[in-house]
This record gives C-alpha cells, structure tokens and sequence, in this order.
C-alpha cells in the first residue's frame, strides 16, 4: 500500500512537470531577436533566440521567429541543399505552435504566419501545389482569428496583404486562386494593412515595420502609385542603412520605378558590416542598376551574382544582363559564354526568365543602339535615352520588330518624362502594329496608356486599355503584364 501511494505520488510529480503550460511570450528579448531578423542579422537574432529557450523553455514565440530566419534565408538565397535540411522544421514548428494555450492570438496567428512563410518558401523550390495549400491555409487561419481577435491587428498584416493580391492573379496562375477558393480586394486589402501601421497600440508596433515593408511592395505594384510609395518611405523615415531588408527592398522598387542612382546609392551607403547576412541578390540588384547607368563595373556585380547564387529564380535574366554588358562592350566571346549559360541554367518560373530563354534560344542579338536606350531609360536617364533614339527614325531600322521597338521606347520616355500626349501617339502607333505580335510592347503600351487615362480619372478610356491589354494573347511578359492590368481594373471599379 505505501509503496503504491510512493508510486502515484512520483507519477503524479512527473505528470506535473511534462504537462506545463506552454507559453506566447512576446516578451523584450523576443522583441529584439525579431528586430535583428527583420534587419537580417540573423545570427544576432538566432542568439538571442536561444538565450530565450533557455531562461524560459516554456516559451513558443522564439520558435516562431526562428521560422523568420528560415524563410529569409531561403528565399533570397534558395539553397537546395539548406532547404533540404530546414524543411522537416515546417511541420516540427506547427506542432510546437499547437501546444500553445488556444486562448492567446498568437495561437492562430503563429500557425498561418509559418505556414504563409512556407508557402512563399516552396514557390521558390517549384513546389507550387504545397505552396497554394499553404497558402489557403494560413489565410483561413488568418479570417478565423480575426473573428476571435478582432483588435490583433497582426491578423490584419497579413491576411489584408493575401487578399490585395489575390484579385490580381493572372491568367497563367488561375488555377491557384481557383484552388483557394476566394476572391480579393485592393482597397480593403490596403486598408487592413493600412491600420497595422497607423495603430499606435503595443502589438501593432511591434510588427510596424513588417507591415511596411509588405506596403511598399502593394503599393507599387498592384496600386501602381510610386510616388505615394516615395512619400511612404520618407514619412516612416525607413532606415536603409542599418536595415538590410529595407535597403534590398528600397533598391529593388528604385530598379522597377526608373531609378538607377537612387537603387545604387541605398546599396553602396547601407552598413556592410559582417553581422549582416550574405545575400547574393544585393549583387543582382547592383548590377542590373549599374548596368542601366552605364557603369563599367556592372559586369563585377553580376559576376558574383551568377557565381555565388544557389538558386534559380531570376539566374537566366542576370545572365542575360551579363552577356547584355559584353554584347554592348563589343567582347562577342563573353557575350556568347554566358548566352549559351541561359540554356541550362536557372528556370523559368518568371516572366523575365522565359523572355532570356526566349531570346537566348533566337540566336539574335538585339540592335545596340535600342538596347542601350532601354537600358538608360529603364534606369530613369531619360534625357539620354532620348537623344539617343533621336539620331534615328523608323525607316533607319530593318525588322518589324525594331520599328515597333523603336516607337514603343519613344513612348516610354515620354511618359516617364510627363509628356503624356507624345506618350499616347506612340503608344498608339505601337499597338495598332504590334497587337497580334509575339513581342511584349503593344500589350505594355497599352497598359501604359490605362495609367494614363487613369490618372486623368478618364475612366472609360482607362478600362478599355487595361482591357485591351488582358485580350491580347501570346506574348512575352504574359503573365506580369495580365496581372498590372487587373489590379488597374480592380482601381476603376472600387475593388
């Protein structure tokens, strides 16, 4: 009989100590393991995470924000090998997550983050149908714990970011927001995103700069509105020097908004310093910028993008650019060296990198005074891009396909230059020769002239030329250019 009750009273202490409750303690040294990551410090981040697990072993959240570390390095870098290791700790964190008590907001919330995370993740490895369920699922996540927390505005950062953009999906990705299931909105999208960043409450916060940075990206590219994203970024004073992230993503908007020397300058004046991690895209990034600027060292940058890169999205455009630079030098043998690169390297998960494909298998190169006026005008040198294409007329070049070239880079430049009524002649011309084309410039073109129409609050001419930009079948750049010209015609309709 003792030795019975000894027996229970031990399984009983034993039963104690195992069933402890586990925690979501976003507590001050969590808070600054996240800062770190999100600045991609990742190592000062990962130590300061594991201080944590030991003084409180309870605690979930650094195994959450380990995932962060994860997720950053491998999107930017793709690293088969690494995701290989890492991508058992998918389903071993969402198990540790639903050990937490089901009454927190972090309960939820923590489950869709890792699995939103994972499901941007394994686009990146082509895992494209595990990447769509990921996806659904954290957003149902997400809608319920909006429902049971309606003030965690976290909830809002990302679900708000997920339902911008999936009204935008294109037609060559329909069959992912068929499998989701669910329809988006632009203006609500924002303004749940929105909120995060004008909330002056704890939590809100605390992921205020995770929310901008999301912001930025929907700002420019489904509501088309680089100016507002400039005044953005000067409004929130984004540190761009001691953020990596920032600087990667300000660079990146700098490269797609025409400017070259801004992109540049973020990159050479951000800190450098080793607690920083290796991301071989700064390399990509500098030198796409500097070779639209002209620079003699943009073949250095890109050079080490396609030397250190482990990845595949994005390797046969940088390629591509690289072999562009000796093409423009007039060092043949180079430029056909890493032509022939684009063969067999790399995907073509991206618009751009079936364009290098596309290109690379042509066997033609492009004509140098047309490539360099893209190039200069691409990085917001409009003035010398112009003068450059008006040394020539039409009639100066051989092919249909440089003539329409030649009056779509026209319309370009005036349109970034404001000259909107020499912008739509072009752009005009353009599209009544290339509309049936396999080139991408008439579908541009007239996407470019719904930006126009649009801000001229021209409605019904806007609409018709976003519409005409989605019925155009067969060209290059198919899929991005379908996706800009829904999200403008979401704008006109309120959604």
């Amino acid at each position: 009989m003792r030795t019975s009750f000894l027996l229970a009273f031990i399984l009983s202490i034993s039963f104690s100590v195992t069933a402890r409750q586990k925690v979501f303690d976003f507590n001050i040294r969590c808070q600054q393991a996240y800062d770190a990551i999100m600045q991609l410090r990742l190592d000062a981040g990962t130590a300061l995470l594991e201080e944590e697990k030991k003084a409180n072993p309870d605690n979930l959240i650094p195994y959450f924000l380990e995932n962060y570390t994860d997720f950053f390095t491998l999107f930017f870098n793709e690293d088969p090998a690494l995701y290989a290791q890492r991508k058992p700790l998918r389903a071993e964190r969402l198990a540790r997550m639903e050990e937490g008590p089901s009454n927190s907001p972090y309960y939820l919330y923590t489950q869709a983050a890792i699995r939103f995370q994972w499901g941007m993740i394994r686009v990146k490895f082509s895992e494209r149908w595990d990447a769509v369920w990921d996806i659904r699922k954290a957003y149902l996540l997400l809608k319920d714990n909006q429902k049971k927390f309606p003030q965690f505005l976290p909830n809002n950062m990302l679900a708000g970011s997920m339902q911008t953009v999936f009204g935008t999906i294109p037609e060559g990705f329909r069959w992912i927001s068929n499998t989701l299931g669910m329809k988006g909105s632009i203006r609500e999208g924002m303004q749940l995103v929105q909120q995060v960043i004008d909330s002056n409450t704890e939590v809100a916060r605390l992921f205020r700069e995770e929310a901008c940075y999301y912001y930025c990206y929907l700002k420019l590219f489904i509501e088309n509105k680089p100016e507002d994203v400039w005044g953005f970024i000067q409004k929130y004073k984004l540190d761009t020097k001691n953020n990596y992230l920032f600087a990667l993503m300000v660079a990146n908007i700098a490269m797609n908004n025409q400017k070259a020397s801004l992109g540049i300058k973020v990159l050479t004046e951000r800190n450098d310093s080793v607690q920083y991690e290796e991301i071989p895209y700064v390399y990509y990034l500098l030198g796409q910028l500097k070779l639209c600027r002209q620079d003699e060292d943009a073949n250095v940058y890109l050079l080490k993008f396609v030397d250190r890169f482990k990845g595949k999205f994005y390797l046969k455009e940088g390629l591509q650019r690289l072999s562009w630079y000796y093409y423009l030098h007039g060092n043949m043998d180079a430029a056909n060296k890493y032509r022939n690169m684009i063969l067999s390297r790399g995907n073509t998960e991206t618009d751009a990198d079936k364009q290098a494909l596309k290109d690379a298998k042509s066997g033609k190169w492009p004509n140098a005074l047309l490539l360099k006026a893209r190039l200069l005008s691409d990085g917001g040198y409009f003035q010398d891009a112009l003068k450059l294409l008006q040394t020539k007329k039409a009639a100066d070049f051989g092919s249909m396909e440089e003539k329409l070239e030649y009056a779509y880079r026209l319309g370009r430049i005036y349109d970034e230059m404001g000259q909107d009524d020499n912008a739509i002649i072009m752009y005009e011309v353009t599209v009544r020769t290339g509309a049936n084309r396999p080139e991408y410039f008439a579908a541009r073109a007239s996407l470019q002239m719904g930006y126009i129409y649009e801000k001229r609050n021209d409605k019904t001419k806007a609409q018709k030329c976003y519409q005409a930009c989605l019925d155009m079948k067969g060209h290059d750049y198919k899929n991005s250019l379908d996706q800009r010209a829904k999200a403008g015609l979401q704008r006109l309709n309120g959604g």
